[in-house]
């Protein structure tokens, strides 16, 4: 015990930060399991192997290499910066031997996290900022063991060395100024020596490839059809150009993924930290963010808006160069749960950023998560099936977004992240819709951070803007009778002779599938039949140049007589898609009237009619997925309570995914073992690698995880 004090003697006289021993093993307090707001946050364990070369960690997987062990010595994985002595900055080292500077490492545990955010070990000891008043004087600091009272005689009070005064570590003003100012017009500047340069090779394949199918490729000559589906196909220029896998059957590698260049964004998260976000779930939000900053690139611009009662503009719009990035993570990790749940003020303060910004990236979108209902503006008013208003959900979003009185608005999609069992899945669903973007279920915790990286994966991908589809009938006696184009806009001409899609923006790799109802008339006089143009034209994100492609034209064979008829799959696929989404939303109508008998037979009667299809008889993938899909809502359609619990925002995550045919997260499906992963592309599988081998510690050790085949060709073999 007298060689313990005289270290503690010594570190006193040497105004180091040390330990207080305990007397005895057998006075150590238990610890707690919570998890470290830090840890879940640290972006060096975010990028490297995890473990701990002193303490054994938790987990005996997580294990630190030599390299990260030294540059962790070197480094606060904390901040990022350097870690030197004599730089004016107290240096924590923990039980681990992982060091810190002192004010980063105290400022997340003051609230009782015990977690080493390298390698997890659990720690006896943590640091603790002393309090202002009353206490000891301004300056000092304190270290006390785990669940040891502050007046505990052993309780150890140590100066920390005066910092420099041209320090350049932790300046004493804040990083931005407050307080808030009106107009956020002081958006970092565009840096045109990170603009991403085009590659000219290989530009055939970096265009996007049109086809089309007819469900049957030939219709006897005095024969004819009032109902006749023709499908139009797009898929996006691939994200790696000219560069195959060594095996087809995995995709292409991070490398390969990293190669292309890709056009800059501006994104704005908005993120709940009302009361009910206290704990684990803001720990959890904060390591998510962590990874959306780390794998941003120093072209990228982001801003940070925080909502409870109020909002508040927390990191102005910012390049995420190594100081971005770092300014970036202190400002998440300073976010602190209290308040009730404003989503109108945490919008109306995103989509202020995105206005008043005097320069745009080319791509800009908007991330919002919260796990609670909006008490502020949505009213209580429902109708007598229980639903609130859809109105009211439109107050929700500012004018500026969803447009409204002849204004189109600035096309900003709003990503909705509904987090946990209590939010309000109608609204953050309506909000999606509204402005283009998509709702994902985020129902266990731990899947936040994979599914910000889904998303991510794709807004870091997208290769065309602003793609808009042109049917044109050439034949005076062929009439366009519908276009089925899910939640995109969508115009047909009074007369038939002429409509339009707006698709948008494309992920790289992404496909389209529309199907449009033309009739068939009787062929006196030739052996085949061109019913439709179809035209395409979108905009460059990298040269911002009007792409416009070659035309194709829908013929199909008019014989006089014909055989065994063929189907064709890519056609019987897609109707058995918009057959399952129509049964969805007929199936949550059912439930939200309180009938969740039909709406679960509604559900059973459409997997009979898909098993039934040519497309499920030959094993399509596709329709695999789609009978997965309707059984699990089946299931949670079991109670009242499971529905409100997660059946209502299981279906709505899914109907958000196929009507506009955009992979989003339900539950646990980013997984690889998940059937639902319709719509991942390459770059979102590469992305959820990323993340979840950070989450695991080891590449090796992540989940198994691949880009599926593309739903518009046959499984290969």
């Amino acid at each position: 015990m007298g060689s313990k004090w005289r270290k503690v003697k010594m570190a006193l006289a040497s105004n180091l930060c040390v330990y207080v021993p305990t007397a005895d093993a057998d006075d150590t307090p238990p610890h707690s399991d919570g998890f470290s707001d830090v840890g879940l946050l640290s972006p060096a364990a975010a990028g490297w192997s995890v473990g701990g070369s002193g303490a054994r960690p938790a987990s005996p997987s997580l294990r630190l290499s030599k390299s990260f062990n030294r540059s962790s010595k070197k480094t606060c994985t904390i901040c990022l910066a350097s870690m030197k002595r004599g730089e004016g900055q107290a240096i924590f080292t923990a039980e681990c031997s992982h060091s810190f500077h002192f004010q980063c490492i105290a400022s997340n545990v003051k609230h009782g996290n015990k977690i080493c955010p390298v390698c997890r070990a659990k720690w006896k000891e943590v640091p603790l900022q002393g309090p202002t008043n009353p206490g000891p004087p301004l300056g000092r600091t304190r270290i006390n063991p785990v669940n040891w009272s502050n007046d505990n005689s052993v309780m150890t009070l140590l100066r920390p060395i005066p910092p420099r005064p041209n320090s350049p570590r932790h300046a004493a003003a804040p990083i931005f100024p407050t307080p808030e100012p009106t107009i956020f017009d002081d958006d970092e500047a565009l840096d045109l020596k990170f603009t991403n340069r085009p590659c000219l090779e290989n530009s055939n394949l970096k265009r996007v490839l049109v086809k089309t199918y007819t469900e049957v490729p030939a219709v006897p000559r005095f024969s004819a059809a009032d109902d006749f589906t023709v499908l139009i196909h797009l898929k996006a220029p691939a994200s790696v150009s000219g560069v195959k896998s060594s095996n087809t059957n995995q995709g292409p590698t991070f490398s390969q993924v990293n190669q292309t260049p890709r056009a800059p964004v501006d994104l704005v998260t908005v993120l709940d930290t009302s009361g009910s976000m206290a704990g684990t779930k803001l720990a959890l939000l904060k390591r998510a963010m962590g990874f959306v900053i780390q794998n941003l690139g120093p072209a990228d611009r982001l801003a940070v808006i925080a909502f409870s009662s109020t909002a508040r503009r927390l990191f102005p719009l910012r390049k995420m160069s190594d100081t971005g990035k770092q300014q970036a993570l202190q400002a998440v990790n300073s976010l602190v749960a209290n308040g009730g749940t404003n989503i109108a003020e945490g919008l109306r303060k995103g989509a202020k950023v995105m206005e008043d910004r005097r320069e745009n990236n080319p791509v800009g979108s908007i991330i919002l998560l919260s796990d609670g209902q909006d008490t502020y503006t949505v009213n209580g008013s429902s109708n007598p099936g229980g639903r609130k208003n859809q109105s009211n959900y439109e107050l929700l979003l500012p004018e500026s977004i969803h447009g409204g009185d002849g204004n189109p608005g600035i096309k900003i999609p709003v990503h909705a992240f509904g987090f946990g069992t209590d939010h309000d899945a109608s609204s953050m669903h309506s909000i999606s819709e509204i402005s283009g973007g998509t709702f994902s279920f985020i129902e266990t915790e731990g899947v936040i951070q994979d599914a910000f990286a889904q998303c991510i994966g794709g807004l870091l991908s997208v290769v065309v803007k602003d793609a808009r589809v042109i049917l044109e009938s050439v034949n005076a006696n062929v009439v366009l009778r519908s276009l089925k184009a899910g939640s995109y806009k969508s115009h047909l001409m009074q007369d038939g002779k002429s409509g339009c899609i707006d698709v948008g923006d494309l992920y790289a790799d992404e496909e389209r599938d529309f199907l449009v109802s033309v009739n068939i008339p009787k062929e006196l006089t030739s052996y085949e039949t061109c019913l439709l143009k179809v035209r395409c034209h979108y905009t460059d994100p990298l040269t911002k140049e009007t792409v416009n492609l070659e035309s194709v034209d829908v013929v199909i064979k008019r014989p006089a007589s014909l055989g065994q008829e063929v189907v064709s799959v890519e056609v019987d696929r897609q109707k058995n898609r918009l057959h399952a989404a129509e049964a969805m939303v007929q199936a949550r109508t059912a439930a939200e009237e309180g009938d969740l008998a039909q709406a679960i037979g509604t559900l059973e009667n459409c997997r009979r009619v898909l098993s039934e299809t040519v497309s499920a008889k030959s094993g399509d993938r596709l329709c695999v997925a789609l009978d997965a899909e309707l059984k699990e809502m089946q299931e949670r359609m079991a109670s009242r309570h499971m529905y409100e619990a997660s059946g209502r925002a299981y279906i709505l995550s899914g109907l958000s995914s196929h009507s506009w045919q955009r992979a989003t997260a339900r539950g646990d499906s980013t997984y690889g073992s998940s059937l639902v992963q319709a719509y991942q592309t390459p770059s979102m599988v590469e992305m959820l690698t990323r993340s979840q081998a950070s989450l695991l510690g080891s590449p090796s050790a992540q989940r198994p995880v691949r880009p599926i085949w593309s739903f518009a060709s046959p499984k290969p073999r």
